[in-house]
């Protein structure tokens, strides 16, 4: 018994904690425009996608095979507590990239708003309006599962979080594309 599911068990609490809150604000965001001859533009499509994403997340179901330890019953609860983190840290991996996702959306739709001040698009605003297409796909695509698990990491060690055991990159990468389907 190595004496750490207190720890393991209190850092499966907090990245459930954390999802649940990245939940709030992904539901919350805005799927449709006022404007309904906005709605393909690409930053409504974009935040459509990430109200889908957000909620394929949440409903995919968990991975409830028990792993099976070759040990003691404190050794089983490690091996458990480890799978479990493994599922919560890659929902709320996933969050964070929704959410990052709907915030570079959110913004373009903020100085999409200030080049039409109240107005439509038109020649006189087009190229204006395509700069600002071109930001948001410039964005979008620096939101890299990379990027994601550093600053998530980061975050967690400046808060003082126990993390010796967090799952790898490549485990998140792999829980989330077993759940793509």
């Amino acid at each position: 018994m190595d004496g750490l599911n207190e720890y393991r068990t209190a850092r499966v609490a907090e990245v459930l904690d954390d999802f649940r809150t990245l939940q709030y604000y992904i539901a919350a965001a805005p799927v449709n425009p006022d404007n309904t001859d906005d709605y393909y533009t690409e930053g409504w499509a974009a935040l459509r996608q990430c109200a889908l994403d957000g909620q394929h997340i949440l409903n995919c179901g968990a991975d409830i095979t028990v792993p099976q330890s070759n040990g003691n019953p404190d050794e089983q609860a490690k091996a458990e507590l480890k799978h479990v983190l493994l599922d919560a840290y890659a929902r709320r991996h996933e969050g964070q990239k929704i959410y990052l996702r709907q915030a570079a959306a959110q913004r373009w739709n903020e100085w999409r708003e200030q080049i039409l001040m109240g107005g439509r698009p038109h020649s006189g605003n087009h190229s204006q309006l395509r700069g600002c297409d071109q930001q948001l796909r410039s964005e979008l695509a620096q939101i890299t599962d990379e990027m994601i698990y550093n600053e998530l990491k980061s975050s967690d060690i400046t808060m003082g979080r126990w993390t010796d055991e967090d799952p790898s990159l490549r485990a998140v990468q792999r829980w989330v594309r077993s759940r793509r389907g």
